[in-house]
């Protein structure tokens, strides 16, 4: 396992990753609210999940994006699920912003935004013809857990980006220094045990959905040094229709 290293040349690269985000890039964010969520989003540009075109969305404070309804739900269970709610799940736990961090959103069609996007999707998937018109980026900036007793926070981010056929979603890890809110099972002191978060996919259909290794165990901890794109911090996964070039055998790349 590897420890956790404040502000370390490793570090500053995983932040490299992250898309811009916040008050100076127009961000909106999510109220202060305990398992709370934002309003309904109604997207410029249907995102096709799994065959099926969704025209708008919801950021929920507990890690995930979800589409049709919003997720209040804290303790992640695995995927596939049973309730049939088709979700993006950077990090599903029982994030609590109240305590500390924001949830920051945007759509955007800005162009450096998705000449970012087309770059890193031509760089992952060179077989696949893909300029992006429109993009998503939800970032989870400092956020605290449930019940915390530390200064421990994580910051991670979903990117929905499409060109209005085929749809990719890009995870970014900057820092993740717990896995557990208490009403999880969780440590109040170190935001560990219990019933840790799930990171990952699932289209609500019970059979295109994927767990990243790790989840919903301790290892999920270390999130931010796995990969399926060899850049630790970073999965990429397309979800238009099916998993090209992506199988779990394939995607345990563990760095």
């Amino acid at each position: 396992m590897v420890s956790f290293i404040e502000l370390n040349p490793i570090d500053l690269g995983r932040c490299s990753l992250m898309y811009p985000y916040g008050p100076t890039v127009g961000d909106s964010v999510n109220p202060k609210s305990d398992d709370g969520t934002s309003p309904e989003i109604s997207i410029s540009v249907p995102f096709t999940f799994y065959g099926r075109p969704y025209k708008s969305l919801y950021v929920n404070n507990n890690g995930v994006v979800s589409f049709g309804v919003n997720v209040s739900q804290y303790t992640p269970d695995p995927f596939p699920l049973d309730g049939g709610t088709p979700f993006v799940a950077p990090y599903w736990a029982d994030v609590n912003n109240v305590l500390g961090g924001n949830v920051y959103w945007r759509q955007t069609q800005d162009q450096q935004t998705l000449s970012r996007c087309t770059a890193d999707i031509n760089q992952y998937f060179p077989e696949i013809p893909f300029t992006a018109i429109w993009a998503f980026v939800a970032t989870w900036d400092r956020v605290a857990y449930f019940g915390t007793a530390s200064k421990k926070v994580n910051t991670f981010q979903a990117v929905l980006t499409t060109d209005a056929t085929i749809s990719f979603i890009i995870l970014n890890y900057a820092n993740i220094e717990w896995t557990t809110g208490i009403a999880s099972g969780g440590n109040a002191k170190t935001g560990l045990g219990g019933i840790p978060a799930q990171a990952g996919f699932d289209s609500g259909d019970k059979k295109n959905y994927y767990n990243i290794p790790g989840s919903r165990t301790p290892d999920i901890l270390y999130i931010r040094d796995t990969t399926n794109v060899q850049f630790p911090g970073r999965w990429v996964f397309q979800v238009d229709d099916f998993v090209i070039g992506v199988t779990t055998e394939k995607s345990d790349c563990l760095l």
